[in-house]
Protein backbone atom coordinates (compact mmCIF):
# COMPACT_ATOMS: atom_id res chain seq x y z
CA UNK A 1 0.00 0.00 0.00
CA UNK A 2 1.37 3.37 -0.90
CA UNK A 3 1.70 6.07 1.66
CA UNK A 4 -0.59 8.72 0.80
CA UNK A 5 1.30 12.47 0.41
CA UNK A 6 -0.37 15.62 1.97
CA UNK A 7 0.30 18.90 0.64
CA UNK A 8 2.11 21.31 3.39
CA UNK A 9 0.45 22.55 6.03
CA UNK A 10 0.89 26.21 7.19
CA UNK A 11 3.72 25.09 9.68
CA UNK A 12 5.41 23.77 6.90
CA UNK A 13 6.02 19.66 5.89
CA UNK A 14 9.01 17.91 6.81
CA UNK A 15 11.41 18.08 3.46
CA UNK A 16 11.90 14.50 3.45
CA UNK A 17 7.89 14.04 3.20
CA UNK A 18 8.24 16.96 0.24
CA UNK A 19 11.10 14.80 -1.63
CA UNK A 20 8.74 11.12 -0.64
CA UNK A 21 6.11 12.72 -2.69
CA UNK A 22 8.40 14.19 -5.21
CA UNK A 23 10.04 10.71 -5.34
CA UNK A 24 6.80 9.59 -6.02
CA UNK A 25 5.46 11.46 -8.77
CA UNK A 26 9.17 11.14 -10.82
CA UNK A 27 8.59 7.32 -10.81
CA UNK A 28 5.15 7.13 -11.39
CA UNK A 29 5.95 9.71 -14.70
CA UNK A 30 8.67 7.66 -15.94
CA UNK A 31 6.11 4.66 -15.89
CA UNK A 32 2.95 6.65 -17.26
CA UNK A 33 5.29 8.36 -19.95
CA UNK A 34 7.77 4.91 -20.52
CA UNK A 35 4.26 2.90 -21.44
CA UNK A 36 2.24 5.42 -23.39
CA UNK A 37 1.85 8.15 -25.68
CA UNK A 38 2.40 12.13 -24.03
CA UNK A 39 -1.53 12.91 -25.10
CA UNK A 40 -2.68 9.54 -23.40
CA UNK A 41 -0.97 10.41 -20.09
CA UNK A 42 -3.04 12.53 -17.36
CA UNK A 43 -1.61 14.34 -14.50
CA UNK A 44 -4.62 12.38 -12.81
CA UNK A 45 -3.48 8.89 -13.74
CA UNK A 46 -0.07 9.98 -12.49
CA UNK A 47 -1.55 11.39 -9.40
CA UNK A 48 -3.63 8.24 -8.78
CA UNK A 49 -0.62 5.55 -9.18
CA UNK A 50 1.90 7.96 -6.93
CA UNK A 51 -0.55 8.60 -4.17
CA UNK A 52 -0.96 11.87 -4.32
CA UNK A 53 -2.86 14.90 -5.52
CA UNK A 54 -2.96 16.18 -8.76
CA UNK A 55 -2.73 19.34 -6.76
CA UNK A 56 0.99 18.36 -5.52
CA UNK A 57 2.55 17.42 -9.41
CA UNK A 58 1.30 21.09 -10.39
CA UNK A 59 2.75 22.49 -7.13
CA UNK A 60 6.10 20.67 -8.02
CA UNK A 61 6.12 20.61 -11.95
CA UNK A 62 3.72 23.03 -13.11
CA UNK A 63 2.52 21.22 -16.07
CA UNK A 64 2.82 17.97 -17.99
CA UNK A 65 5.09 19.50 -20.30
CA UNK A 66 7.53 20.20 -17.21
CA UNK A 67 7.16 16.96 -15.81
CA UNK A 68 7.81 15.24 -18.84
CA UNK A 69 10.84 17.39 -19.32
CA UNK A 70 12.06 16.04 -15.88
CA UNK A 71 11.43 12.47 -16.55
CA UNK A 72 12.98 12.98 -19.87
CA UNK A 73 16.52 14.29 -18.40
CA UNK A 74 19.23 11.97 -18.00
CA UNK A 75 21.53 14.39 -16.99
CA UNK A 76 21.40 13.02 -12.40
CA UNK A 77 21.69 9.86 -13.86
CA UNK A 78 24.93 10.39 -15.56
CA UNK A 79 26.11 12.31 -12.69
CA UNK A 80 26.18 9.37 -10.31
CA UNK A 81 27.03 6.89 -12.69
CA UNK A 82 30.41 8.63 -14.41
CA UNK A 83 31.41 9.80 -11.18
CA UNK A 84 34.61 7.89 -10.88
CA UNK A 85 37.68 7.99 -13.36
CA UNK A 86 37.54 4.95 -16.22
CA UNK A 87 39.68 2.50 -14.51
CA UNK A 88 37.02 2.13 -11.43
CA UNK A 89 34.06 2.74 -13.84
CA UNK A 90 32.70 -0.67 -14.21
CA UNK A 91 32.60 -1.29 -10.91
CA UNK A 92 31.11 1.62 -9.94
CA UNK A 93 28.44 1.60 -12.70
CA UNK A 94 27.18 -1.93 -11.69
CA UNK A 95 27.00 -0.96 -8.07
CA UNK A 96 24.51 2.27 -8.83
CA UNK A 97 22.32 0.53 -10.70
CA UNK A 98 21.41 -1.93 -7.85
CA UNK A 99 21.98 0.43 -5.45
CA UNK A 100 19.24 2.58 -7.45
CA UNK A 101 17.32 -0.32 -8.17
CA UNK A 102 17.52 -1.00 -3.93
CA UNK A 103 17.66 1.92 -2.21
CA UNK A 104 15.08 4.81 -4.49
CA UNK A 105 13.02 1.72 -5.67
CA UNK A 106 14.16 2.70 -9.21
CA UNK A 107 16.36 2.31 -12.40
CA UNK A 108 18.12 5.31 -13.66
CA UNK A 109 18.29 3.81 -16.96
CA UNK A 110 15.67 1.16 -17.84
CA UNK A 111 12.53 3.63 -18.61
CA UNK A 112 13.87 4.50 -21.71
CA UNK A 113 13.41 0.66 -23.05
CA UNK A 114 10.09 1.15 -22.65
CA UNK A 115 9.90 4.44 -24.80
CA UNK A 116 10.72 2.12 -28.44
CA UNK A 117 6.57 2.87 -29.39
CA UNK A 118 5.50 5.79 -31.69
CA UNK A 119 7.10 9.07 -32.81
CA UNK A 120 6.17 11.49 -30.37
CA UNK A 121 7.73 12.56 -26.91
CA UNK A 122 9.09 9.56 -26.22
CA UNK A 123 11.20 10.13 -29.05
CA UNK A 124 12.31 12.84 -26.76
CA UNK A 125 12.85 10.44 -24.18
CA UNK A 126 15.58 8.47 -26.47
CA UNK A 127 17.17 11.39 -28.54
CA UNK A 128 17.96 13.01 -24.41
CA UNK A 129 19.26 9.16 -23.39
CA UNK A 130 21.56 8.95 -26.03
CA UNK A 131 22.77 12.21 -25.66
CA UNK A 132 23.38 12.32 -22.21
CA UNK A 133 24.15 8.91 -21.39
CA UNK A 134 25.87 7.08 -24.51
CA UNK A 135 27.54 10.38 -25.78
CA UNK A 136 28.63 11.43 -22.36
CA UNK A 137 29.80 7.75 -21.98
CA UNK A 138 31.44 7.92 -25.24
CA UNK A 139 33.21 10.90 -24.54
CA UNK A 140 35.05 9.27 -21.46
CA UNK A 141 36.45 6.25 -23.25
CA UNK A 142 39.79 6.55 -24.61
CA UNK A 143 41.03 4.08 -27.49
CA UNK A 144 39.43 2.46 -30.66
CA UNK A 145 35.76 1.83 -31.51
CA UNK A 146 34.66 4.00 -28.30
CA UNK A 147 31.01 4.68 -29.52
CA UNK A 148 30.88 1.06 -30.49
CA UNK A 149 32.23 0.04 -26.98
CA UNK A 150 29.95 3.32 -24.78
CA UNK A 151 26.88 1.87 -27.17
CA UNK A 152 27.61 -2.22 -25.50
CA UNK A 153 28.45 -1.03 -22.23
CA UNK A 154 24.92 0.87 -21.87
CA UNK A 155 23.34 -2.52 -23.36
CA UNK A 156 25.01 -4.05 -20.53
CA UNK A 157 23.64 -1.88 -17.81
CA UNK A 158 20.15 -2.05 -19.63
CA UNK A 159 20.92 -5.92 -18.98
CA UNK A 160 21.51 -5.67 -15.30
CA UNK A 161 18.45 -3.65 -14.97
CA UNK A 162 16.07 -5.24 -16.63
CA UNK A 163 17.09 -8.63 -14.56
CA UNK A 164 16.68 -7.04 -11.29
CA UNK A 165 13.50 -6.08 -12.45
CA UNK A 166 12.98 -9.61 -13.95
CA UNK A 167 14.19 -11.94 -10.53
CA UNK A 168 12.54 -9.72 -8.24
CA UNK A 169 12.56 -12.58 -6.05
CA UNK A 170 15.25 -14.44 -7.35
CA UNK A 171 18.89 -15.26 -6.73
CA UNK A 172 20.00 -10.84 -7.91
CA UNK A 173 18.00 -10.20 -5.25
CA UNK A 174 19.56 -12.42 -2.50
CA UNK A 175 22.89 -11.30 -3.52
CA UNK A 176 24.83 -8.13 -2.36
CA UNK A 177 25.89 -5.21 -4.69
CA UNK A 178 29.45 -5.66 -3.83
CA UNK A 179 28.75 -9.76 -5.38
CA UNK A 180 27.08 -8.60 -8.10
CA UNK A 181 29.63 -5.72 -8.49
CA UNK A 182 32.26 -8.51 -9.06
CA UNK A 183 30.86 -10.62 -11.32
CA UNK A 184 29.29 -8.15 -13.59
CA UNK A 185 31.85 -5.66 -13.62
CA UNK A 186 34.59 -7.27 -15.32
CA UNK A 187 33.22 -7.61 -18.36
CA UNK A 188 32.17 -3.95 -18.28
CA UNK A 189 35.40 -2.53 -17.38
CA UNK A 190 37.21 -4.66 -20.14
CA UNK A 191 35.06 -2.60 -22.32
CA UNK A 192 35.82 0.95 -20.57
CA UNK A 193 39.53 0.18 -21.23
CA UNK A 194 39.13 -1.39 -24.90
Amino acid sequence: MKARETEPTAAGAATGDAETGRAAILRAARRAFAFRPYAEVTLRGIAADAGVSASLIVKHFATKERLFNSVADFGPAADQLFAVAPDALGRHLVLTVVRSRREQQGDPLLRVVFSLGNDDERTLLRERFDQQITARLTALLTGRDRALRAELIVGQLLGLGATLSLHRAGATALATPERLADLYAPALQRLVTG
